[in-house]
């Protein structure tokens, strides 16, 4: 069965000559031979400002560039989110376009002040992307993979996304072209799998 996925590329820089730019490719490749229908948000080339107050927050009126990813991600049926982790997280300008586009109304109804906010982007599997200079394991293990825990649960948990998935892909500037070439096929498959 056919699905809208949403590509969200969170890699800062807007040459598109990142590992993590490849591997978007492919993955979208991958879902367009299987007749899925594919849209893409390349971070880097929005303009928007960062929010600096709760009011902001709460009430100001996004840019159109933030009206029309949330427009994406509210048409998918599964969200895939890639970028490079940096300095043990996600980078600055990924985290400023979460903080504007899951704003409440959008990711969460919080009308009902006597209770927690329920989710509105329920129904929306997600597969999460990281690229690092480290191992995996080693950010996986030892550093307990912080940041990705962080965004599962108190971002797109909270917004109701879910099922959520990872791929975990270390070492990215010290491999070989074989192994890119491993992990390309795999994102491949991945589309074509809807998944």
């Amino acid at each position: 069965m056919a699905r809208h996925m949403t590509i969200i590329q969170g890699h800062p820089d807007p040459q598109r000559t990142h590992f993590g730019h490849a591997l978007a490719a492919a993955y979208a490749n991958g879902a367009n031979e299987a007749g899925h229908e594919v849209r893409s948000i390349e971070v880097a080339s929005l303009e928007f400002p960062l929010l600096r107050t709760k009011e902001e927050f709460e009430t100001s009126v996004p840019p159109e560039s933030i009206r029309q990813a949330q427009d994406a991600i509210r048409w998918a049926h599964h969200v895939v989110i890639l970028y490079p982790l940096w300095l043990g997280t996600m980078p600055a300008l990924l985290k400023g376009f979460f903080e504007q586009v899951f704003r409440p109304g959008f990711a969460a109804d919080q009308s009902k002040s006597d209770r927690m906010p329920k989710g509105l982007l329920r129904g929306r599997s997600v597969r999460i992307v990281i690229t690092m200079g480290m191992p995996a394991f080693f950010y996986r293990w030892y550093y307990r993979a912080h940041s990705l825990k962080s965004l599962e649960r108190n971002l797109l948990g909270y917004a109701g996304l879910g099922p959520i998935k990872e791929t975990l892909i270390g070492f990215v500037e010290s491999s070989n072209p074989a192994k890119r070439q491993q992990w390309l096929e795999k994102m491949r498959a991945l589309g074509r799998e809807g998944r």
